[in-house]
């Protein structure tokens, strides 16, 4: 089975943490999803009224995007493509990610640092393959 074929598929997100470049310090910015467990609910009950105080704190709150991913066998390379996204600066770009494969879990994180809450740093995520719910 070739690389791609394994990473084909539906997977669950069992951790998502950060570490920071310069202290190397290791947090859970949002729990062990992409979005913390504490988001409240807006007010108006209404996904378009809500208030500024409202979509701020939901949007520190949330990561999201969505798109293909590209992975070429020569090269070993990862790549994912953001056709949308929660944080505007990524949709259109393509970012790298460095993987591993063990089994039914897949290992990812950036190919390099990003600023994240205001210092430079390294994400690693852990997804399990999802069972399918026939």
């Amino acid at each position: 089975m070739t690389t791609k074929e394994q990473l084909i598929g539906a997977w669950t997100l069992e951790s998502y943490t950060v570490q920071d470049v310069e202290s190397g310090e290791v947090s859970y910015p949002m729990g062990p999803q992409l979005s913390s467990g504490e988001r409240d609910p807006f007010e108006s009950g209404d996904i378009f009224r809500g208030s500024t105080n409202e979509y701020a704190k939901a949007g520190r709150s949330y990561i999201a995007y969505s798109g293909p991913f590209h992975f070429d066998e020569k090269k070993g390379r990862l790549e994912h493509e953001m056709f949308v996204s929660f944080f505007p600066n990524w949709k259109g770009h393509r970012q790298v990610r460095l993987f591993e494969i063990d089994k039914d879990r897949l290992h990812l994180g950036p190919d390099h640092p990003m600023t994240v809450d205001g210092r430079l740093q390294t994400a690693s995520l852990i997804w399990k393959r999802a069972t399918p719910q026939l």
